[in-house]
């Protein structure tokens, strides 16, 4: 492997992010010039305009919290927006802001330009969550050459040095995600059997109960509701931060914040004690929903508490205690913390991208979908047609990359039309699941009732997902590919996101476009418009080309945009012919 070919690790954090890279076989967490490790997940604009990442901005939080973005990772795969004082920010944008700044970060340890990253989701992020993820990269001018879960690169990390085959339940409550998975190694493979979590919940809602316990004791001390103020309120939450850490150490802690509001012209100094007890009490029912995952996940795994080797901590809110008290209590054994919760993600996603770039490493990695994904097309109960019922095809917890294929048949006499709407979900009523994507097969051939139809499902190891139905007696044929439960960045959207990221890092010579950008954008559009109509093998040629103009765009490589612009307009030439 060539020096220019180093692939890095990120774990985009809700509350921190970390990059890391693979060197000499063993993951290696970058620093910062100051020998921090962790950064702050937070990005601000100051008074002036001038960008603040990190620790800067997380300071500023405090004080202008209308001019600061934090927990931007609980709004990935919306269309939510945000903003930065008088700018608006997409969730892709914010993201790309952190992106950027852990590039930087690796290129000044490693003396050379990053251009190709592995980041980390949770487990239980859906295909819109991992497609912003990935969007958010290409702004930042990073080529995602794969995306992992996180309890899969924590046990990656954990089991570099495999000895003997054992099942570990990896334990993830990070600051605003919460994953649980069930892991066997066996001859070298580490292979997630089952999982199961939540988006939203973790450290963030800790921080929050603190808050709303500091808020109380304000209305019942000076008759004060500072709810409404949002620089009181965002200093309570710094001090609830501090207090949470505080007492995953110490029995109480000490808060006080002076000149904190002001109440008919007094100002109010706010002091108050907590202790680890109360503290406990107000998180205990988030907790306790923790432990009712980990059995989801374990009866998933068809496993019992006793089959479990191991239980890894991952995620700094498993510094709490409570957390550790109630798995111990739960499971009959300490859990491990030996590498640092809140670097062990990074590490592992080294590991999975020192394995893709060819270096040597002792595992191999197999991943999982978390979810269910299938249709309601063709469903019926007992002979009668039932178009709500959910019809699994790909079921949670199978490996990854899979293609799976089913057969249904058409419900009346001379139909010529299937409306397929393509679900994600566990619910048998499929209206109570995600339906993520919806297409029509059309000029089905006049046949009585029970024509077949095969549905193929493909979901490859970022969570992409391509369904194709074909009528089989004549081969009619319509696909879609899902990567999004909403629009999808287009080439022009990511550009004019990247330009806009990059111009809050005071380079400007970046800014302008490529010379050859409209060329590829146009011929992009039109090899688009044509996937649906042309045959398989043209379909996957087009693909790819499509993907490498991509990814030269996205790393600013004039140089590699020009191999597959060329093919591109020749193979545009044949098929327009």
């Amino acid at each position: 492997m060539s020096t220019t070919d180093k692939i890095i690790g990120i774990d985009l954090g809700t509350t921190n992010s970390e990059v890391a890279v693979l060197e000499e076989g063993r993951p290696a967490v970058i620093t910062d010039e100051n020998g921090n490790k962790l950064l702050p997940s937070v990005v601000g604009l100051d008074e002036s305009g001038q960008l603040l990442v990190g620790e800067a901005a997380l300071n500023q939080y405090a004080l202008s919290p209308e001019r600061t973005v934090k927990s931007i990772k609980r709004k990935m795969g919306n269309d939510d927006t945000v903003h930065l004082g008088d700018k608006t920010f997409t969730p892709q944008e914010v993201s790309a802001i952190i992106l950027r700044t852990l590039k930087q970060r690796a290129e000044n340890h490693l003396g050379q330009v990053v251009t190709k990253a592995v980041i980390t989701v949770p487990a239980y992020f859906n295909d819109a969550q991992r497609q912003a993820t990935r969007e958010a990269g290409e702004i930042a001018g990073l080529e995602v050459v794969r995306i992992i879960n996180e309890p899969t690169a924590a046990a990656l990390v954990y089991e570099t040095d495999l000895t003997q085959p054992r099942k570990i339940l990896v334990y993830d409550l990070g600051g605003g995600t919460f994953d649980v998975s069930v892991v066997q190694i066996q001859s070298g493979v580490v292979e997630v059997i089952a999982s199961h979590g939540d988006n939203h919940l973790g450290g963030d809602d800790f921080d929050q109960q603190i808050v709303s316990q500091f808020a109380e004791r304000l209305r019942e001390d000076y008759g004060l509701d500072v709810t409404s103020d949002r620089k009181a309120m965002a200093r309570l939450l710094h001090a609830a931060v501090a207090a949470k850490l505080a007492l995953s150490d110490r029995p109480y802690v000490q808060i006080r914040e002076e000149f904190l509001a002001e109440k008919d012209g007094v100002p109010i100094h706010f002091e108050m004690e907590l202790a680890r007890e109360e503290y406990e009490a107000l998180i205990a029912p988030y907790v306790e929903r923790t432990l009712e995952a980990l059995h989801i996940a374990l009866n998933s795994a068809g496993l019992t508490v006793t089959a479990i080797d191991e239980i890894l901590l991952v995620g700094g809110a498993t510094r709490t205690p409570l957390v550790q008290e109630l798995l111990e209590r739960e499971l009959g054994q300490t859990p491990k913390a030996a590498i640092d919760p809140d670097l062990c993600v990074a590490m592992g996603a080294a590991v999975q991208a020192g394995m893709i770039a060819g270096e040597q490493v002792a595992s191999v990695l197999v991943d999982i979908t978390p979810y269910t994904f299938g249709t309601s097309a063709f469903g019926e109960i007992d002979g009668v047609p039932t178009p709500a019922l959910f019809v699994p095809v790909i079921r949670k917890n199978t490996p990854l990359p899979v293609s799976k294929s089913e057969v249904f048949y058409t419900l009346m006499d001379n139909q010529e039309r299937v409306d397929v709407k393509v679900y994600q979900g566990e619910n048998q009523d499929a209206e109570q699941n995600t339906l993520i994507g919806e297409f029509k097969i059309e000029g089905l051939r006049k046949a009585p009732a029970g024509d077949p139809i095969v549905m193929r499902f493909d979901l490859d190891l970022n969570g992409i997902l391509k369904v194709t139905a074909t009528e089989k007696a004549t081969g009619l044929e319509k696909t879609i590919r899902i990567e999004n439960a909403v629009e999808r960045m287009d080439l022009e959207q990511i550009a004019a996101a990247r330009g806009k990221v990059v111009s809050l890092f005071g380079d400007q010579a970046e800014v302008a476009a490529d010379p050859a950008f409209q060329q590829a954008s146009e011929l992009v559009k039109k090899a688009q418009a044509l996937l649906a109509q042309v045959s398989e093998e043209d379909r996957e040629e087009l693909q790819q080309l499509i993907q490498a103009i991509h990814s030269a765009l996205a790393n600013k490589d004039t140089d590699a945009l020009v191999e597959p612009l060329e093919t591109l307009t020749d193979v545009l030439y044949y098929l327009d012919s």
